[in-house]
């Protein structure tokens, strides 16, 4: 029997079409396999300067501490006042009004100390809170970012030697950042 042209061809076509696919699924595989498995990371310092609720919220607290620190401030200066006077007119009083109104300035002053220390734990609190949610914000939006772009792992780098070095091409903070702010404006 005589070999049949038409199907050697046939042979040779299925043999090209099954090694096209082969090639075209190995591409694929390793595309997605290099991806998926890509390290990448974020500077975590230059998302939150250049996080805009950075800016709001650091705004909001300043204007918070500075409130309690004028007020502060003001009895402060009432009892420099009140010393004052009481250096004035300290020669004319009695050793026992001078005991008393010396008994008064001091717990006058000891009121203000620790209301002065009540004031700074209350700031360091606030500021402590605002940098959180800041940072809660930044963290769920990495989250999904690293969900919705098929990464396993972005790596935080904030210059405290988490990531010593890393080729800019693995340095997705631009990107993060600018999808953080412009979720946020539309929050707003």
């Amino acid at each position: 029997m005589k070999p049949n042209p038409s199907k050697k061809i046939d042979l040779s076509k299925v043999l090209l079409v099954v090694s096209l696919i082969a090639l075209l699924l190995s591409c694929l595989a390793i595309y997605f396999t290099k991806s998926s498995t890509e390290l990448v990371y974020v500077d975590v310092n230059k998302l939150i300067d250049g996080y805009s609720r950075t800016k709001v919220a650091k705004a909001e607290f300043d204007k918070k501490a500075t409130t309690l620190k004028a007020n502060v401030d003001s009895l402060v200066t009432s009892w420099q006042k009140e010393l004052q006077a009481y250096e004035k007119e300290r020669a004319s009083l009695t050793p026992k009004e001078l005991q008393l109104k010396q008994e008064l300035l001091g717990n006058k002053q000891q009121q203000i100390n620790g209301y002065q220390e009540a004031i700074q734990k209350k700031i360091q609190e606030e500021d402590k809170k605002t940098t959180q949610t800041v940072i809660n914000d930044i963290n769920d939006y990495v989250k999904e970012y690293g969900k919705d772009k098929g990464y396993k792992i972005i790596f935080g780098a904030s210059g405290g030697g988490n990531i010593m070095y890393a080729d800019e091409s693995s340095d997705l903070t631009d990107e993060v950042l600018k999808g953080l702010n412009a979720q946020y404006d539309k929050k707003k």
